[in-house]
């Protein structure tokens, strides 16, 4: 049963910073690329960072360039978000994703996510 478990989030003031972590089971880890996705109210859900199966090669959302950055430790199955100079607008519930991240750029999820970690950003 493949499990992924997020875990970090919390409230924090404008200009802080938060890691979020992604623990997974039930996978060959090191086979997948890892996704993060954030869910806003009202809004759909848009990939924020990925990373390859060795972590070569990274990829972020526009949006967040510059102060989030993602990591992985392949010998413990598990993916980070490193958030700096937080803003309100990144106030979402955050998901770790497994997928493909092709050479294009382009992040294709798998049908496996956590449950979801909620982070608030207060002004």
């Amino acid at each position: 049963q493949v499990q992924l478990v997020e875990s970090g989030g919390g409230l924090v003031q404008a200009g802080g910073s938060l890691r979020l972590s992604c623990a997974a089971s039930g996978i060959i880890f090191s086979v997948y690329a890892m996704g993060w996705y954030r869910q806003a109210p009202g809004k759909q859900r848009e990939l924020v960072a990925a990373i390859t199966n060795g972590g070569s090669t990274k990829k972020y959302a526009d949006s967040v360039k510059g102060r989030f950055t993602i990591s992985r430790d392949n010998a413990k199955n598990t993916v980070s978000l490193q958030m700096n100079s937080l803003k309100p607008e990144d106030t979402a519930v955050y998901y770790c994703n497994a997928g493909t991240l092709y050479y294009t750029g382009s992040y294709s999820p798998a049908n496996y996510w956590g449950q979801g970690t909620q982070v608030t950003v207060s002004s």
